[in-house]
């Protein structure tokens, strides 16, 4: 299906890829990795032609379709189920013909084909991918323009998917969802049926939903058959491989440097020193190999507290007076804890985060924070509040006050950043650079928890990988949000999740959320499908339905009086009248041989309406 021959491609000089090449056939599910600025958005861009190359061949079969998605959603009053719907172009051509066309073999033709891509069932598709992605049935016919960018992408990924291409390319198709949207998101990726392209730095994706990974690597392209894991694991191997072969030609040429040293003076070797020179020159020496990560991060060692460090009695919080997000949270943290926040966007996560960090206050109950706390809180809307003149060094120098050159560059250096890069301005910093940048800024203080809100956007994999390990490092609290369930997963013990204005302990591990969420959501397909088609039905079949309803109702009936007599008979005092008594349990008798043939002619009376 594509085909990458001896591409070539610079940007403002610089080489982005040289005489690289791949080929990536049918119905493969390729995951597409590299380091931050390796070119892997780029490589997408010169698929779908947006870019030139300016060598090779990027070609993708003439009778294949290709989808992306959009990054130019207007601002419009066009509701969001009718932006998904005309992504299909050939059904929104269709159906504007029907209107018009007047010649009936036309016509015919036109509803044909309409009916050969199942165009009348796109609704329902429509409003299932926007409802995985996280909307409510309200929304759906709400305009666009009434959402913020981030819920804008969800609907253009809604789009890309709902034109089910030949060949998808999605770029960090998770970067706008919460866990519960990518858990959705990985389920129905991993049934695409067609070719699909994904640039993630989300290892549980990955995993999940490709059979193949592109690395993108110092202008080249290279192909692993498996997920990450397996590609991980390959490509170790492969780096410890080059490393020793490469230790291997160095000491090949120090001994041949020796010769020529020794030789190359004397008369008689000459000629064997001069070989030696040529042999020197043609040598082919590997790279080396870095043999730990270009990136660690390193949170400081801090005393330990008496438990509960933090803990909520009755607290509600929200930002309007008598309008809380959340109300009766019962929470505590002890130093020991890793807790993340669960919970579908604008349930409450980053709301109680704020509380927790003392940015927002109670509104109600009681708040115990053990008075020795330090609190470091990380959030991406603070990235914002750093002055884009400065650099990391005099960002990080006006925290630490009094302290020496060398221990504020230490401190930076824990987080990946050299004398080079700690001296450029915060302006010029890459997403991940600015995100490493709050990490060092928070953990000045020592604190005793940390509070991170979705820490992993913009941080490639390695970087991911290093806080992983520099959080199950830490002597500290950790609460966090993540949209990353690999994060969740290596670094939770505790689940909170956040739901309908609560806060509650979810006992299960990450895949039982999973499946738990999985779970919730079919049954709330099952009852919308059964309410739609009860509704439907309700009109085609109306003496079935009043069948349903009149014995429905009868059978309500008999169960009434049978609860009545039950709860007179219950009372000792009932049996004073021998009479009264004796006739109650007649009626009971009568009522208990009834109720059974009122039971069976409701349920024939359903089912015959169910099967019309």
């Amino acid at each position: 299906m594509l085909t990458v021959s001896n591409l070539t491609y610079r940007i403002a000089g610089r080489l982005i890829f040289d005489s690289a090449n791949v080929a990536v056939p049918t119905g493969w599910r390729v995951g597409v990795v590299g380091a931050n600025g390796a070119g892997k958005s780029t490589l997408f861009k010169l698929i779908a032609g947006e870019l030139q190359q300016d060598g090779g061949e990027v070609t993708l079969g003439e009778r294949f379709t290709m989808g992306m998605v959009r990054q130019d959603i207007p601002d419009s009053d066009t509701s969001l189920l009718d932006i998904v719907l005309e992504s299909d172009t050939e059904r929104t051509a269709l159906l504007a013909q029907a209107e018009t066309e007047e010649d009936p073999y036309k016509l015919g033709d036109i509803y044909e084909r309409l009916n050969d891509i199942d165009a009348y069932s796109a609704p329902a598709r429509a409003s299932m991918l926007l409802s995985g992605l996280g909307f409510t049935e309200e929304q759906l016919q709400e305009p666009i323009s009434a959402f913020s960018g981030g819920w804008r992408m969800r609907v253009a990924l809604a789009a890309a998917l709902f034109q089910a291409p030949d060949f998808l390319l999605l770029d960090e198709p998770t970067n706008h969802l919460d866990l519960e949207a990518i858990m959705w998101l990985e389920s129905y990726l991993a049934q695409y049926p067609h070719t699909l392209m994904i640039i993630s730095h989300d290892r549980e994706l990955l995993n999940t939903c490709v059979n193949h990974i592109l690395h993108v690597d110092q202008q080249g392209l290279e192909l692993y058959t498996g997920n990450y894991d397996t590609f991980e694991s390959e490509r170790a191997a492969k780096l410890m491989n080059q490393q020793k072969l490469h230790e291997k030609q160095m000491a090949q040429k120090a001994h041949m440097q020796s010769f020529v040293d020794r030789f190359k003076a004397k008369a008689s070797k000459a000629k064997q020193a001069q070989s030696r020179i040529k042999a020197l020159e043609k040598m082919d020496v590997v790279e080396a190999v870095m043999a730990s990560r270009t990136v660690k991060f390193h949170f400081p060692a801090v005393p330990e507290l008496a438990p509960p460090i933090f803990s909520l009695k009755n607290v509600s919080v929200g930002y309007e007076k008598d309008k809380p997000i959340l109300t009766k949270l019962n929470e505590r943290i002890d130093q020991d804890d890793r807790i993340a926040l669960l919970g579908a966007n604008g349930n409450g996560k980053s709301t109680l985060m704020k509380l927790l960090a003392g940015r927002l206050p109670p509104m109600g109950g009681e708040m115990s924070i053990s008075s020795k706390l330090k609190i470091g809180y990380f959030s991406q809307h603070q990235a914002e509040e750093l002055d884009m003149n400065e650099t990391p060094y005099t960002e990080m120098t006006r925290r630490m006050q009094g302290q020496a050159e060398s221990q504020v560059r230490a401190k930076l250096g824990r987080f990946g950043f050299g004398k080079v890069l700690s001296d450029h301005k915060i302006s010029s910093l890459s997403g991940g650079e600015k995100s490493r940048l709050l990490f060092a800024l928070m953990s000045c203080e020592a604190p005793h928890l940390l509070l991170m809100d979705e820490p992993t956007n913009h941080l490639d994999m390695d970087s991911r990988e290093a806080l992983v390990q520099a959080l199950n490092e830490f002597g500290g609290a950790v609460v966090f949000v993540s949209h990353d369930p690999s994060m969740v997963e290596r670094v939770a013990d505790r689940l909170w999740l956040i739901h309908d204005g609560r806060c509650e302990i979810f006992e299960g591990d990450l895949q039982e959320y999973r499946a738990h969420i999985m779970a919730q959501r079919r049954q709330e397909k099952k009852n919308k499908k059964k309410g739609q088609s009860n509704k439907s039905k309700k009109k085609d079949f109306p003496d079935l339905w009043k069948e349903v309803e009149r014995t429905e109702r009868e059978l309500k009936k008999l169960l009434n009086a049978q609860n009545k007599l039950e709860k007179q008979m219950a009372d000792p005092a009932f049996y004073a009248n021998a009479a009264d008594a004796q006739k109650a349990q007649t009626e009971h008798e009568a009522l208990l041989a009834k109720i059974p043939e009122y039971e069976e002619a409701w349920i024939a009376a359903q089912e015959t309406f169910d099967a019309a």
